[in-house]
């Protein structure tokens, strides 16, 4: 049950409401995480800004490894799901691609290269050895690229945050552990 207040769409405080109608054209409802966003239109002008600003790093497959191998480190299963979802609908990715990416692996080497640095990031709080640089930037990644990666995972992490203080309902379909069947 969530923890934090969300407003009724349609009672979102100042430009929120124009927000959660574009979010919810998008998906064909109003996620819970950004109903519960509403409720501080500062907050939600934010991460929209981030995400829309993120969208230009990296390619799509790319983010959308980072989103799902830092949603898994942190533990957050409303992002687990909506990460899985959009990867798969509006991603192109795959159920396998989707629980490699999780696990910190891809069959693509770059890919890889990337959950595994992304989940580096989360598990020692951005303090990455030698070794963990030098990986990344082995799979072909350019430092500029790494800041990009580094800051699509802190993104993620925000929101993973939020959801897990919240316990935000998890309005997407639910996802198995890792390595069970779908």
């Amino acid at each position: 049950m969530p923890r934090l207040n969300a407003p009724a769409p349609d009672a979102a405080p100042g430009g929120a409401k124009g927000v959660l109608d574009q979010v919810g054209a998008q998906f064909g409802f109003v996620p819970n995480l950004f109903a519960t966003l509403a409720s501080n239109p500062t907050v939600l002008d934010v991460v929209m800004t981030l995400q829309t600003t993120l969208s230009r790093v990296l390619d799509a497959k790319t983010r959308h490894t980072i989103a799902l191998a830092v949603s898994e480190a942190s533990g957050c299963d409303y992002c687990l799901a909506l990460h899985s979802y959009v990867s798969s609908e509006l991603g192109g990715m795959s159920s396998e691609e989707i629980d490699l990416a999780r696990a910190g692996r891809s069959t693509d080497p770059k890919r890889a290269a990337v959950a595994r640095f992304a989940q580096q990031v989360v598990d020692f709080h951005g303090q990455v050895s030698d070794a963990d640089l030098a990986e990344v930037r082995s799979a072909g990644y350019t430092d500029p690229q790494i800041l990009s990666i580094v800051t699509v995972a802190v993104q993620v992490l925000l929101t993973n945050f939020i959801n897990n203080v919240n316990q935000t309902g998890i309005d997407f379909p639910d996802v198995p552990p890792i390595g069970t069947t779908r």
